[in-house]
């Protein structure tokens, strides 16, 4: 048997539609949440890199500042030039780690992403163990609205509406990047709440 194509689980839209069928269902909650997993984990990437470069300034700048400490000597009268020089590098360090908090403010929101999807699979189980509502039409369409409703994140609530509607994750992922792009356009000003740690 092939293995199916990366990113093409989607729900049972496209097909005729005969009786409500909870496998239907769950096609399309997993395809859910395997495009937030591949979202998030696209952006953390991005953050982590960010990340490694900011701390990688911020090494060079701590060096800076221990090389200016080591001519420090209070017999020299160019203390006052030393101290300067080291106070311009520290306030390199700072801009550096003010880069690093927002990088984890980015990291922060996969954290969230990957709390969302837990929780879902999470209810979704629930619903499956249930076996006086997992057949029911009624306890999915609430599972799905309550998941939907837990959603912070304008990005989330697109992609449940994508994938609610029959679209595969690649087509919610396109979507989502289109969303994301804008947003990186306007410096990140985006109506996503970010929880901090």
């Amino acid at each position: 048997m092939l293995e199916p194509e990366r990113h093409s689980l989607g729900s049972q839209g496209s097909l005729p539609t005969m009786n409500f069928s909870q496998v239907g269902e769950t096609i399309a909650m997993l395809a859910l949440t395997v495009a937030q997993i591949e979202t998030s984990m696209k952006e953390g990437d991005k953050s982590v890199n960010q990340l490694t470069d900011s701390f990688i300034d911020l090494a060079s700048h701590s060096q800076e500042i221990i090389e200016e400490a080591k001519k420090l000597d209070e017999n020299i009268p160019h203390e006052a030039l030393i101290r300067s020089n080291m106070l311009h590098a520290a306030e390199g360090l700072s801009g550096k780690i003010q880069q690093a908090v927002i990088a984890f403010q980015f990291y922060d929101k996969l954290s969230q992403r990957l709390d969302h999807a837990s929780h879902s699979l999470e209810k979704i189980g629930h619903l499956i163990a249930d076996s006086g509502n997992r057949y029911e039409e009624s306890a999915w369409r609430k599972v799905q609205k309550e998941i939907k409703s837990s959603y912070t994140m304008e990005a989330e609530r697109i992609m449940f509406e994508h994938i609610m509607r029959g679209h595969s994750v690649a087509e919610a992922l396109e979507i989502y990047h289109h969303q994301f792009n804008k947003s990186e356009q306007e410096a990140f000003d985006t109506d996503d709440d970010i929880e901090f740690f």
